[in-house]
């Protein structure tokens, strides 16, 4: 959603941006005439053909038409890492000279690094992927996103520029009272680098009254024992699921989002929530906990579950008024920091010093 949004606004800012991507629609490919110039909202996008059908989303005819363009454009922005797309498409930058801005989107981290298919990366980041970083520039999402990729790499230069992020396109009606019952919301994949287990187990802990909506999906095995291990619980916790209705709405009528994630570049789904003028409590791994910190829109906690239970005592007593203050405020905030004008802005002068230099 990030990147379709970023390309979407240069092209509206003027900018000659083109889009390259396979045709992975998860399992599945997705119905588009492959190898042939669409325009999708605005951007121009080809849509090329893979040949294999899991994370690796390897397409030789992607390839082979970036390397036969790649020095008709002044940069090329590669988003994600790891997958046989990214990493050969920044080779090819590399190769042929022309200026390759890297977005890792949370994938170079010592989390992301030492969890899941880490001896394959390792291999990767040794032979060439090290390498191939070292002479790309780096666009992180946040402040944190940008000290973990230093523990990793030294590209050429590092920039924090925050994610685009679509917000209702219209005002929603003023946000609920609070009631007796603190109102906790769980809004996102359901996966273990997201904490859900942490935060269950702190409501273990609890003695003021609260109730949980845990709205995501994820693979049955793991889903089914959390569902175990909330055994006890189930007249507190509501399995909304998958979430495809308005989830605007759905944010706006709890008092509290809570992300106790391990690892989180950025964090879509924070914004989303202020925006709506519900506050936050993240952990200190989140990108955006600085963020919240600063404007004091929530609670900041630790990976472990009486840090979380403490924080949810806290946002009980409230007694600083943090609640009633994000839903005042925040909207506004959010709106002027992650949409319009000035976020573009900040990407087209990051494009302009690279090519300058």
């Amino acid at each position: 959603m990030s990147v379709a949004t970023l390309c979407e606004e240069l092209a509206n800012a003027g900018m000659a941006i083109e889009v390259f991507t396979t045709t992975a629609n998860g399992t599945q490919e997705l119905p588009v005439v492959p190898d042939t110039a669409l325009m999708v909202d605005g951007v121009q996008v080809t849509y090329f053909k893979r040949i294999t059908k899991d994370h690796t989303h390897f397409s030789p005819a992607l390839l082979k038409a970036l390397w036969t363009q790649v020095r008709t454009y002044d940069a090329i922005h590669v988003h994600a890492w790891w997958n046989l797309v990214s990493v050969l498409s920044a080779a090819i930058a590399v190769a042929r000279n022309v200026p390759v801005i890297v977005s890792p989107r949370g994938m170079l981290s010592p989390y992301t690094f030492n969890n899941k298919h880490i001896g394959a990366k390792s291999i990767i980041h040794r032979v060439f992927g090290k390498h191939l970083l070292q002479k790309s520039h780096i666009h992180t999402t946040s402040a944190h996103e940008s000290r973990a990729v230093t523990q990793l790499v030294q590209p050429l230069g590092i920039t924090a520029i925050p994610n685009f992020v679509k917000l209702a396109a219209t005002t929603i009606t003023a946000k609920p009272p609070r009631g007796q019952v603190l109102n906790l919301l769980f809004f996102s994949r359901i996966e273990e680098k997201k904490g859900l287990n942490i935060l269950i187990d702190a409501l273990r802990l609890l003695t003021v009254p609260f109730h949980l909506t845990i709205a995501g999906s994820g693979e049955d095995g793991y889903v089914k024992s959390l569902k175990e291990q909330a055994v006890g619980l189930e007249n507190r916790i509501t399995w909304a699921g998958f979430y495809g209705k308005d989830k605007f709405a759905l944010l706006q009528q709890h008092d509290v989002m809570v992300l106790a994630s391990h690892d989180e570049n950025f964090g879509n789904v924070v914004i989303e929530s202020l925006s709506v003028g519900t506050a936050v409590l993240i952990s200190e791994h989140v990108g955006l906990a600085d963020y919240v910190r600063d404007n004091g829109f929530g609670w900041i906690c630790q990976t472990n579950a009486v840090s979380v239970a403490d924080a949810i005592t806290a946002i009980s007593l409230d007694d600083k008024g943090v609640l009633e203050k994000t839903k005042d405020i925040a909207p506004a905030i959010i709106r002027h920091d992650f949409t319009g004008y000035a976020l573009t802005q900040k990407y087209i002068n990051l494009y302009r010093q690279i090519i300058n230099a």
